[in-house]
């Protein structure tokens, strides 16, 4: 079973939004995980976001990346620039894939909209997972 980490900057949104399609999708193919450089705690608004998709990720704690050090991971995805460049080195065989994707969190302060709205036009973190998932 391919073991697969998602990192942020805090694994409040993006992170946690990624690991409840990846685990969706992925089923009893992969173990999936996300982390952070930091921890913020998981977003209310992107549990509210996956509900609406059926994606049940209430469960989803926030993580930091310190935790996972001992996992060998076959793939770590960073969906954002910052957790790309403060990613401390795993010296493992994992491929690493990287998609720099704007924090709902933030742009939801700014523009006041709804979080489901700003995902489905602006974060296709959706269909990421599917295509990662082609390739395991």
């Amino acid at each position: 079973m391919k073991k697969i980490l998602v990192l942020c900057t805090g694994n409040s949104c993006r992170s946690q939004i990624a690991e409840g399609y990846l685990r969706y999708f992925a089923g009893d193919k992969a173990e999936v995980y996300s982390a952070g450089v930091e921890t913020h705690g998981v977003n209310p608004k992107a549990i509210a976001t996956m509900a609406e998709d059926g994606i049940d990720i209430s469960g989803h704690t926030s993580n930091n990346i310190t935790e996972y050090q001992g996992i060998d991971f076959d793939y770590v995805i960073t969906v954002c620039d910052n957790a790309k460049e403060r990613c401390p080195f795993f010296p493992s065989k994992a491929q690493k894939f990287h998609e720099n994707f704007t924090d709902p969190a933030r742009q939801l302060v700014r523009k006041k909209r709804s979080m489901k709205l700003f995902v489905a036009s602006e974060i296709p973190l959706n269909s990421m997972p599917n295509n990662l998932l082609q390739t395991i």
